[in-house]
C-alpha cells in the first residue's frame, strides 16, 4: 500500500513538472478595441489584458516599391520557432562539430547557424537575450585584459579600441565615436539592415542618459542601444566573445517565456490592431481588429483583412530580398 502511494505521488509530481515544462503558449480567444485608446485581449489561460494604443508600435506606410529596406516589427516568437530551436539541441555541439566551429568566425554566422531564419530573427533573438539580461555587454567574458602592449606599427583597430575596457564599446562616448568613424569610411555593413529608429535612439543617448535609462529599468531601450554596440564591435570580437554571445542567445531562447503577452502592432493606414508573431518563415498574423469595425460590413472587414494578410506576406518577401542583398554586400566589402 505504501509502495502504491509513493508511486502515485511520483506520478503526480512528474505530471506537474511535465505540465510546467510543456505548458502551451496561450492563444488569443478574444480581441477588440476597448475604446479609441485601448485594445483589449482575452487569452486561453483565462487572463485578460489591456494595451495602451499610444504605447504600441505604430507601423508606417509600406511601399511595395521600396525593396531595399528591412521592415522590422517588435513581435514575439511563435511557439513553432521556439520548439524548432529546442529540437536542434545544439547548445554544446560546437565543441565537437567541425561545421559549427567554423561558423564562430563571425557573430552573424555563429547565431544564424544556431537559430536559422533571416535578419529579423537575428535581431529579435539578440534583443530578447539583452532584454532578459542573459546577454550583457559588460559580462566578464567581454572584458579586455589589462595590457600595455602596443603593436608596431600601431594599427587602426588598436587606435580605435585602446580605451575600451570591453571588446564592445560599453561607454556611449566611445560607441558613438566608433559609429561616426565607420560611417565616414562607409563601413557600417553590420548595421545595414538595423531599423533606423534603433540607430537614432543610440545616437541621441549620451552616457548620462544611458545611466538614467538603467535607473528607470528601461530594458527595451537599453537592449536596442546595446545591440548597436555589439554590432559596431562585431569585427573586433574574438571566437571567445562570439561563442559567449551565441550561447547567451541560445540560453535565452531555451527559456523563452510562455507568459509573454501577444505582440500587437497598430497599422494606422488600415485603422487596425494586428496581433502578430514571428516564426521561421517570417511575420504571422494571429488576429485583426478594426477601430471602426462597427461601421464596416462583413464584406468590407473581410476584404480589409485580406489586404493586410497580403501586405504582411509581401513584407516577408521583401525582408528575404533585403536579407539576400545584405549578405552579398557584406561579403563583397569583406
Amino acid at each position: 500500500m505504501i509502495r502504491l502511494s509513493v508511486v502515485f505521488v511520483l506520478l503526480l509530481v512528474s505530471n506537474f513538472l511535465f505540465g510546467q515544462t510543456e505548458r502551451p503558449f496561450p492563444e488569443i480567444q478574444e480581441m477588440s478595441w476597448g475604446n479609441e485608446f485601448t485594445v483589449e485581449m482575452k487569452l486561453s489561460n483565462d487572463s485578460a489584458h489591456v494595451y495602451d494604443v499610444e504605447e504600441l508600435y505604430h507601423s508606417a506606410s509600406f511601399s511595395k516599391n521600396n525593396r531595399d529596406e528591412l521592415v522590422y516589427y517588435p513581435v514575439g516568437l511563435e511557439k513553432s520557432f521556439i520548439d524548432q530551436l529546442k529540437a536542434r539541441k545544439i547548445s554544446n555541439s560546437d565543441t565537437t562539430n567541425v561545421e559549427a566551429k567554423s561558423t564562430n568566425k563571425t557573430l552573424w554566422s555563429a547565431i544564424h547557424y544556431s537559430i536559422g531564419g533571416a535578419y529579423v530573427h537575428f535581431i529579435n533573438c539578440l534583443l530578447y537575450a539583452l532584454e532578459t539580461g542573459e546577454l550583457r555587454v559588460d559580462a566578464p567574458l567581454m572584458q579586455r585584459p589589462e595590457s600595455d602592449w602596443k603593436p608596431k606599427p600601431r594599427t587602426e583597430s588598436w587606435k580605435r579600441t585602446r580605451k575600451w575596457n570591453y571588446y564592445v564599446p560599453v561607454r556611449q562616448r566611445y560607441a558613438i565615436r566608433e559609429y561616426k568613424k565607420k560611417a565616414r569610411n562607409d563601413n557600417l555593413k553590420d548595421l545595414q539592415s538595423v531599423p533606423q529608429h534603433f540607430i537614432d535612439l543610440f545616437l541621441d543617448t549620451r552616457d548620462k542618459d544611458y545611466e538614467e535609462l538603467k535607473e528607470k529599468g528601461a530594458v527595451e531601450k537599453l537592449a536596442k542601444i546595446d545591440l548597436i554596440k555589439i554590432l559596431l564591435a562585431s569585427n573586433y570580437l574574438g571566437e571567445t566573445q562570439i561563442k559567449y554571445i551565441k550561447n547567451r542567445v541560445l540560453k535565452a531562447m531555451s527559456r523563452y517565456s510562455v507568459n509573454q503577452l501577444p505582440s500587437v502592432i497598430i497599422l494606422d493606414d488600415f485603422n487596425a490592431a494586428v496581433a502578430m508573431s514571428l516564426n521561421e518563415k517570417g511575420y504571422q498574423v494571429q488576429k485583426i481588429v478594426f477601430r471602426d469595425q462597427e461601421q464596416l460590413s462583413e464584406y468590407e472587414m473581410k476584404e480589409r483583412k485580406k489586404t493586410i494578410r497580403a501586405l504582411i506576406h509581401e513584407i516577408n518577401e521583401v525582408n528575404k530580398e533585403v536579407f539576400q542583398k545584405s549578405l552579398k554586400k557584406y561579403y563583397q566589402k569583406g
